[in-house]
């Protein structure tokens, strides 16, 4: 930034100086110009034609630097025949202009002289008329050093780019200090991201100007989903450890009680199956991603489509006929595995439970954005009084129906504590269980 703004500063500073020096050159330039008219006019005013017809000057000019040779100040009046007169200035010196202008035009120019000097010179022509009605062409001619020109132009340019230089030299300053100044908070926040991965603070607890301040609560909310997640694992972990304590030591002590085969089969059997149960509920509990901070909502209808094919060849034998009144761009602010593991879990267990229809449906956002999604199925529905049965690990409304009974358990964790939704469960208009689960829109 500090290498673009420069270039930048620079270049319109130099393009500055070359304009403001432009200008003043040809400031000058017309200065000059309209000094050499006035002098060609205070000749004009001197010049006479004597009876004879010869053009003659006073002896003495008002302007004294055309008596004085070498003055810088050079005139001449040219006539059809060559010189008519020359100022004392040209003593020991020619002077030789371009093609004579048309008469009454004045032209500036740039003549050659002997010794070589760098002259600005004017030009005009002139056509008098004498006494008997006859008339003569003259050329005035004046000359000046350029040395009066280029002084000052010198002495302006030193002072321009002088002052260019000074003003660059401020800004430039002036640039840096700002920069400085407005990447603080940046240079903060690097800080104190460098502070939260080494474990001196847990969050960026800074406060910061607005436009940083977006950065700053998404970074916070990376750390907090980042610790989340690792408590949920190490939560996971030591469920896991805790879950498998019991059937372990039943294993343990039916093998040290020398129970007979038939028996410990049967321990074996019933044990490894709880142990299986536990370790699928509590994967699945560790492994939930979780609304993520920069996750896009996830379209459902998709998903659903692909789950009510699977689930119509599954449970093949009752023929369920799954409706799916979703929009097109219905979408869930969470993980797509996380969408498959609820939304596969509560069309199983409606396709578990229902007569023949299962309704799947997505209900418009209410006032404070949230998502919701509905499944319902035209089965029994389930008993007020088991609700909280069923809804917790290896709680079963019917042990006559196949399943392990965590799946309405993984949906109540996802829900309540991975996304902070709900999940409600009452009797739907199709006479059976309808589950309606609300996730609040995601930090996106």
């Amino acid at each position: 930034m500090m290498i673009a703004a420069t270039l930048v500063l620079l270049s319109f500073l130099g393009l500055t100086g070359l304009a403001l020096d432009r200008a003043f050159a040809e400031s000058v330039k017309r200065t000059v110009q309209a000094g050499l008219e006035a002098r060609v006019f205070l000749l004009l005013g001197e010049a006479e034609l004597d009876p004879r017809g010869a053009l003659t000057l006073p002896s003495r000019l008002p302007e004294a630097r055309l008596a004085i040779p070498g003055s810088g100040l050079y005139a001449q009046i040219l006539g059809d025949q060559g010189p008519v007169w020359r100022s004392k200035s040209m003593i020991g010196r020619s002077i030789q202009f371009d093609a004579a202008p048309s008469a009454g035009v004045m032209a500036l120019q740039f003549p050659a002289s002997q010794p070589v000097e760098a002259l600005f010179g004017l030009s005009y022509g002139v056509i008098w008329e004498d006494e008997a009605g006859g008339e003569q062409n003259f050329r005035f001619e004046v000359a000046v050093d350029r040395a009066g020109y280029e002084g000052p132009l010198r002495a302006y340019r030193r002072t321009l780019w002088g002052w260019l230089f000074a003003a660059a030299l401020a800004l430039l300053l002036a640039q840096a200090l700002v920069l400085h100044w407005g990447l603080s908070p940046l240079r903060r926040v690097a800080r104190e991201v460098v502070a939260v991965e080494n474990g001196s603070q847990g969050t960026i607890a800074g406060a910061y100007p607005s436009e940083i301040a977006s950065l700053t609560s998404r970074l916070n909310a990376l750390v907090a989903q980042r610790e989340k997640r690792i408590q949920r694992y190490r939560a996971g972990l030591a469920d896991l450890a805790h879950s498998l304590k019991t059937p372990l030591a039943v294993l343990r002590a039916g093998v040290e009680s020398g129970a007979p085969p038939t028996s410990l089969a049967e321990t074996v059997a019933e044990q490894v199956t709880r142990m299986d149960r536990t370790v699928d509920y509590q994967l699945q509990r560790a492994t939930a991603a979780g609304t993520g901070v920069l996750a896009a909502p996830v379209p459902v209808r998709p998903i659903a489509e692909r789950l009510a094919s699977s689930l119509t060849k599954v449970h093949g034998g009752r023929q369920p006929c799954i409706t799916l009144e979703l929009a097109a761009g219905s979408c869930l602010p969470m993980n797509e595995d996380d969408l498959f593991e609820i939304l596969g879990n509560l069309m199983d267990n409606a396709c578990k439970w229902c007569r023949s229809r299962v309704v799947v449906r997505g209900i418009a956002a209410d006032a404070d954005n949230w998502a919701n999604l509905q499944v319902e199925d035209d089965g029994a529905g389930f008993d007020p009084d088991r609700l909280e049965t069923v809804m917790t690990r290896g709680g079963r409304g019917d042990a006559s129906v196949p399943g392990h009974g965590i799946g309405l358990a993984v949906v109540t964790h996802l829900v309540d504590e991975v996304y902070g939704g709900t999940l409600e469960i009452d009797r739907g208009a199709l006479g059976g269980a309808r589950v309606t689960v609300s996730v609040p829109p995601g930090l996106l």
